[in-house]
């Protein structure tokens, strides 16, 4: 998109201006970039993180397998997950803090003595669940703020700061031509007034 302007000084100082505050907010948004950057090596790497965690509490399911079978599931649902918005690097992002199970009408003291250890797994895997959930949740919104800050970048430095150098650059010599096309028509009007 090349910058609209004319060749007179109300648009010289528009384009000063505009000029100004990109070449002010790029060294920003340069540090933001590189902020998202570590920030999204960072979640990928907690990615995996809850990942495995996740796959460890699964692989502890299987050797409960048969009680969780025969433990009431559609009575047990999550309740409240508690997340909370953190800002990093100027995103916010969801972080996790708590989730609450609801039970529905079991009666632990006529429950068997597996229960607890069903409903312990079954809070766990929930938990994870819910991290692991978080964490992609979190990597997206780091990506998609990270590659808007990067095209940013990109459109200020390669883009709108040369056009608006070159825009500058064209009006200051159209100006100057003028000035002095104007000094040179008043020498020659002088020039002819002497001779008469």
């Amino acid at each position: 998109m090349a910058f609209q302007f004319q060749y007179n000084k109300t648009s010289l100082n528009d384009l000063g201006k505009q000029l100004k505050v990109r070449e002010g907010a790029l060294p920003i948004l340069k540090n933001k970039e590189s902020a998202l950057r570590a920030e999204v090596i960072k979640h990928k790497a907690q990615l995996k993180s809850a990942e495995s965690e996740h796959q460890g509490v699964r692989d502890e399911g299987t050797e409960l397998l048969e009680l969780i079978g025969r433990f009431p599931i559609e009575r047990v649902a999550i309740d409240t997950v508690d997340i909370e918005m953190r800002k990093i690097a100027g995103v916010a992002i969801p972080v996790f803090r708590d989730v609450q199970l609801k039970f529905l009408e079991i009666l632990w003291h006529e429950a068997p003595h597996w229960y607890p250890d069903v409903y312990a797994y079954l809070e766990r895997e929930a938990v994870e669940t819910v991290k692991l959930e978080l964490a992609k949740r979190q990597l997206a919104i780091l990506e998609r703020e990270r590659k808007r800050t990067t095209q940013k970048v990109n459109l200020y430095e390669k883009v709108q700061i040369p056009e608006l150098r070159d825009a500058i650059k064209k009006i200051k010599r159209f100006l100057e031509d003028k000035e002095n096309l104007s000094k040179a028509a008043q020498k020659i009007v002088k020039s002819r007034k002497v001779e008469a």
